[in-house]
């Protein structure tokens, strides 16, 4: 069990939430009072996607990221600084039976393109999604080549910024563990396993704990699941060994019939685990922990 957790607010991701829920962050101000919000509930950390604020859709305009980021770095508020870099992997067939062309949806960047907003911003922590998978239902693939990822991986350590690996089944762990071999990940390793995205690694005990026992030596890790098993794996997680995210990118709600503000779920996440008798890091502590870099 870890009894030092940092937790880490997943604030508006890039699914089709807006319209369920009021409290899922859009404009880049939502996004970065979210943050705040999140940030002064007991979130160490916050992990950012932006949206456009007309529609509502994923974005990765990197003037949209600067604007939450400048936001974020401007408030008294301390809290390490977690983007994305999954953005630009979106690959949607166009049928089962024409293929091609390709789908409404498709956003097929390169690794300099992909990192853009990284390499402008430079925050402490960006994701890295280590492999492809099919996404859900219908067409859409989530698509990560080996050499876009090795050049990603490249690119972010050059940048001095930590790579956060995105792992969403065991053959991602795979391949984590090959860039690790390549020099290609700096130390301390940290992991995200992302448990119960269909089609992925579903978020049962068994198949978590198999994930754990198969990390690589002297990792660490946070672990997360979706919907009504977001708050559990609160638990599920620190007596797993590893750390916690929480937010609207993965829950809606905390409790049946009742949405939530991240903030509310970082409360509740904070509850759980002082209930556990586990301390929960701040910013700092996390800094120290993964040896981040912080900028202003």
């Amino acid at each position: 069990m870890n009894y030092d957790v940092f937790v880490t607010c997943a604030v508006t991701g890039a699914g089709a939430t807006t319209d369920k829920s009021p409290h899922v962050p859009i404009a880049p101000d939502q996004i970065a009072d979210s943050a705040i919000e999140a940030a002064r509930a007991g979130a160490a950390a916050v992990h950012i996607h932006v949206r456009d604020p007309g529609t509502g859709a994923p974005a990765r305009d990197p003037r949209l990221y600067r604007e939450v980021v400048e936001r974020i770095r401007a408030s008294s508020v301390d809290v390490v600084i977690n983007l994305t870099a999954g953005m630009g992997g979106d690959l949607v067939l166009g049928g089962v039976e024409q293929p091609l062309p390709l789908g409404r949806g498709t956003d097929m960047a390169g690794a300099t393109e992909r990192l853009a907003h990284v390499r402008e911003l430079k925050p402490e922590i960006c994701t890295l999604d280590v492999g492809s998978m099919n996404f859900g239902e219908g067409d859409y693939v989530m698509t990560n080549s080996p050499a876009i990822l090795r050049e990603m991986a490249r690119q972010v350590r050059a940048m001095g910024v930590r790579a956060e690996l995105e792992v969403f089944d065991t053959g991602h762990l795979v391949f984590a563990k090959q860039l690790i071999k390549e020099g290609l990940i700096d130390d301390p390793v940290m992991i995200q396993l992302c448990m119960g995205v269909p089609y992925g690694a579903p978020d049962d005990p068994t198949t978590l704990m198999s994930m754990v026992h198969n990390l690589p030596q002297g990792c660490i890790f946070s672990a997360f699941s979706l919907g009504r098993m977001q708050l559990p794996y609160v638990a599920m997680a620190a007596l797993a060994g590893g750390n916690v995210r929480v937010g609207l990118e993965d829950n809606i709600y905390l409790a049946r019939g009742q949405l939530a503000t991240n903030a509310q779920l970082v409360e509740r996440a904070v509850t759980i685990l002082s209930a556990m008798n586990v301390r929960v890091l701040g910013p700092a502590e996390m800094r120290a922990k993964l040896k981040l870099v912080k900028r202003t």
